[in-house]
Parts: C-alpha cells; sequence; structure tokens
C-alpha cells in the first residue's frame, strides 16, 4: 500500500488551517512547510501531528525525495471532499502504477457568487521524485488520471 504524505505551504494560516487538516485522514503523514508564520499556524498543525519545517532553514524537497511513496501538495485554504478522501483510501489499496505518472483532482472555488468548479483537473498526486514544477504545485500532466472527488478552496476563515 503505497503511503501519502500531504504538504502544504503556510504562512499565518491559522484560521483555515485545522479545516484542510481536519480532511487528510486517508493521508499518512502530514508536513507543513512553514514561511515564518506570526500567528498560531504552528500549534494548529502540531495539534494535528503535522511535522513542521521552515522553509527559510530545510529544503522541503530534499525531505521528499529521502520519503518513498507519494506526495499530496493543498494549499491552507483547501480541503479534501469525502468522496475525494474515499477515492485517496481506494487509490491505495491498489496496485498504484510505478510509471511517475501523477494523479489530478478537479477543484471546486467558493466565491462571493458561490462554487465555481474549475474546469480542468489540477495534478496534486504525485510520486516523491516528482520533478516538473509550477511554484509550489505539481504542474498540469495531460497524463493523470483524475481522482474521484473534489478538493474545495475557501475563500473565508
Amino acid at each position: 500500500m503505497p503511503a501519502i504524505t500531504a504538504v502544504l505551504h503556510t504562512e499565518n494560516d491559522a484560521l483555515r488551517l485545522g479545516r484542510a487538516l481536519e480532511t487528510l485522514y486517508p493521508c499518512d503523514e502530514i508536513l507543513i512547510v512553514d514561511h515564518g508564520s506570526r500567528d498560531a499556524t504552528i500549534q494548529v498543525a502540531r495539534h494535528y501531528g503535522a511535522r513542521i519545517l521552515a522553509a527559510n532553514e530545510t529544503d522541503p524537497d530534499k525531505y521528499l525525495r529521502s520519503r518513498s511513496g507519494w506526495v499530496l501538495y493543498l494549499d491552507p485554504r483547501e480541503s479534501l471532499t469525502e468522496s475525494l478522501a474515499a477515492s485517496l483510501f481506494e487509490w491505495k489499496s491498489e496496485e498504484v502504477p510505478a510509471d511517475g505518472t501523477g494523479f489530478s483532482v478537479f477543484l471546486r472555488e467558493e466565491t462571493f457568487e458561490g462554487w465555481v468548479e474549475h474546469p480542468s483537473a489540477q495534478t496534486r498526486l504525485v510520486p516523491a521524485t516528482w520533478k516538473h514544477w509550477a511554484g509550489r504545485f505539481p504542474a498540469a500532466d495531460s497524463s493523470a488520471v483524475a481522482l474521484e472527488g473534489d478538493l474545495l478552496r475557501f475563500a473565508f476563515p
């Protein structure tokens, strides 16, 4: 069964981080890469048993490369739906191909007008050896298979 490490980059996200971490129960490890939070972000992360790395002191990619398994990247404003969590449990129980292909998820975002669905899936679950990046998230992989369920991105705490 493949292990999943959830990675979230934070900076003063205490008000929204708990909601995100509550939904990461399919993950085997939670890694918070903190960028100098001055609020209770670190305390919230510790409450959920997350490993915390300071972005300016540690290379999080080096840490992840030393691990085996898969990495799920989220923003602190994002949460897994129950159906996505169930898909991750199902995915973990199946034989996962080791060909370096990522998996994608669909994103729904909260706006003042209501929820908006993003038209294309985003690559978010990748092998720990992934080398294709777009900022802090994996770059889009057109061959990535979309998992069932959604990520929810909340605009308001």
